[in-house]
C-alpha cells in the first residue's frame, strides 16, 4: 500500500490511555488523605478546624500555581512540565507520611498541591494540540472518569493500605506510583505529533484538520478575558461544581463515621460509591458532550443539558438530607454526583474552545476559580462542625446542616448554566454555532 493510502495510525489514542493514568494517579493521591483523617487526626492530635486548614493547603497551593504552570506549558511545552510537576507531588504524597504535626502536614500538603496545579492546564493544551474537536468530548469524558475511579479507589484502598502498614507508609506506596508514570511519559510523548515516531502523516492530517491551537500570543489576553461573560459563567459554573466535589473527596467519609456513626472500612466503601458515581457522569457526559458539539447551536444546547443537570443533581442532594440509611444517603448522593459530573466534559470542551490560543493560562485562571471554590468547601466544613462541636451539638445535628449549603450552591450553577454565552479572545476566532 503506497504511504500515502495508509490508514491513520492511533498514537492519539495510545496517548488519550497515558493521560487517562495522568488523572487517576492525580486522584489517587488527592483523595486517599481524606480517608486516612481519622487516624492522622489521633496520631498528630488535630481538631476538625486545623485539619481543615491541612485540606485548604493543598487547595491554595492548587489554585495559586495553576495559571504559572499553564503558561509555563505554553512556552515550554506539556512534557516538560507534566513530567516534572508529577514528580514533584509524588515525592509530597510520599513525604506526607513523615509528617509529625500540623506545621510540618501543612507545609508538606501546600507543597504537594502546588505540584498537582500543574496537570490539568497541561492536559487541555495536549488536548488541544492532539485530537481533533470531535473527538475532544469523548477524550475527556474518559479522562475525567479515570480521575473519578483514581478518586473512587482511594478511600478502599487507603483503608486497606491503612490496616496492612499504617497511614504513614501508605503515603510512601501512592507515591511510587506517580514516579514510574512521570518515567514512562517523558519517553513516549512529543508536544508537537509530527515529532513523535508513531504519527503518520494520515493521522497527522485528521489531527491537524480538527484542531485550532497555535502558539499563544506575547501575553495573556487578560483585558479579553475581563471583557467576556462566557469566561466568568464558566469560571462561576466550575467554582459551583468543585464546591461540591470537595465535600465528598475531603470530608464525606469523615461525615460518615461521625455524623452517621458508620464504620471505617464501610465509610471507604460508601465514599466509593460515591464517587464511581461521578466517574459513571464522566463517562457519559464525554459522550453527550461530543453530541452536545454536534449541534446546531451547541451554545444553546449546551446551557440547556448543563442547568437540567444541576437541577437533577439538588433534587437528588435534597432528597438524601432526609435518609436514615448510610447507604441510602450514599445511593441517592452518587446519582446526582453522576448528574453534576455529566457536565464537567462539555464544561471542559466549552472551556478550551473560550480560551483561544492562550489555552494553558486562560484554562488555568478557570481551573483556579474552581480550586478558590474548593478552598471554601473545604474550610467551611471544618469551620462548621468544629463550631457545632463546642456547641455541644453530635451527630447528625452536627453535620447535617450542611448539606442544604451544598443544594443551595447546585441551583446557583444550574442558573450559571442557564445564562452561559460565548466570546471569543482571538479576534479572529468566530462564534460557535
Amino acid at each position: 500500500m503506497p504511504p500515502d493510502s495508509a490508514p491513520p495510525s492511533r498514537a492519539r489514542f495510545v496517548l488519550a490511555g497515558w493521560l487517562c493514568t495522568l488523572s487517576a494517579v492525580l486522584f489517587l493521591d488527592r483523595v486517599c488523605i481524606g480517608q486516612a483523617a481519622q487516624d492522622i487526626q489521633a496520631d498528630l492530635g488535630l481538631s476538625n478546624r486545623e485539619l481543615g486548614f491541612v485540606f485548604m493547603a493543598f487547595t491554595i497551593a492548587y489554585g495559586l500555581f495553576e495559571v504559572p504552570t499553564g503558561r509555563l506549558g505554553d512556552r515550554i511545552g506539556a512534557r516538560a512540565v507534566l513530567a516534572r510537576v508529577v514528580v514533584w507531588w509524588s515525592a509530597f504524597t510520599a513525604l506526607t507520611g513523615a509528617a509529625t504535626g500540623l506545621g510540618s502536614l501543612l507545609v508538606v500538603r501546600f507543597l504537594f498541591g502546588a505540584g498537582e496545579a500543574g496537570a490539568y492546564p497541561n492536559t487541555a493544551r495536549v488536548l488541544s494540540r492532539w485530537f481533533p474537536a470531535a473527538e475532544r468530548g469523548r477524550v475527556t469524558g474518559l479522562m475525567l472518569t479515570c480521575a473519578q475511579l483514581g478518586g473512587a479507589a482511594a478511600p478502599a484502598l487507603t483503608a486497606a493500605l491503612v490496616w496492612l502498614v499504617g497511614w504513614r507508609l501508605a503515603f510512601v506506596a501512592f507515591g511510587l506510583v506517580g514516579v514510574a508514570w512521570a518515567v514512562g511519559f517523558w519517553l513516549w510523548f512529543r508536544d508537537d505529533p509530527a515529532d513523535h515516531p508513531r504519527v503518520n502523516a494520515a493521522e497527522l492530517a485528521l489531527i491537524r484538520a480538527g484542531t485550532t491551537a497555535g502558539r499563544p500570543h506575547g501575553s495573556i489576553p487578560w483585558r479579553a478575558a475581563s471583557r467576556a461573560p462566557g469566561v466568568w459563567l464558566l469560571a462561576a459554573i466550575i467554582m459551583c461544581s468543585s464546591f461540591n466535589s470537595y465535600l465528598y473527596f475531603s470530608w464525606f467519609s469523615k461525615y460518615l463515621q461521625d455524623g452517621r456513626g458508620v464504620a471505617k472500612g464501610e465509610a471507604g466503601l460508601l465514599t466509593s460509591l460515591v464517587l464511581l458515581g461521578g466517574a459513571a457522569g464522566m463517562m457519559a457526559g464525554g459522550v453527550l458532550a461530543d453530541r452536545v458539539s454536534r449541534a446546531t447551536d451547541r451554545v444553546r444546547a449546551r446551557r440547556r443539558f448543563g442547568a437540567a443537570a444541576y437541577l437533577l443533581s439538588a433534587a437528588a442532594l435534597t432528597t438524601a438530607t432526609t435518609a436514615d440509611s448510610p447507604l441510602l444517603l450514599a445511593a441517592l448522593i452518587a446519582v446526582g454526583y453522576l448528574a453534576l459530573q455529566s457536565t464537567l466534559p462539555t464544561w471542559w470542551a466549552a472551556a478550551i474552545e473560550q480560551s483561544g490560543r492562550n489555552v494553558g493560562a486562560v484554562f488555568g485562571m478557570l481551573n483556579t476559580c474552581g480550586i478558590l471554590a474548593g478552598v471554601a468547601s473545604q474550610g467551611f466544613v471544618g469551620w462548621f462542625t468544629q463550631y457545632q462541636a463546642d456547641a455541644g451539638v453530635t451527630g447528625r445535628g452536627q453535620w447535617d446542616p450542611i448539606l442544604w449549603v451544598y443544594v443551595g450552591v447546585l441551583l446557583a450553577g444550574a442558573a450559571g448554566w442557564g445564562l452561559y454565552r460565548y466570546r471569543p479572545l482571538d479576534d479572529d476566532e468566530d462564534p460557535p454555532h
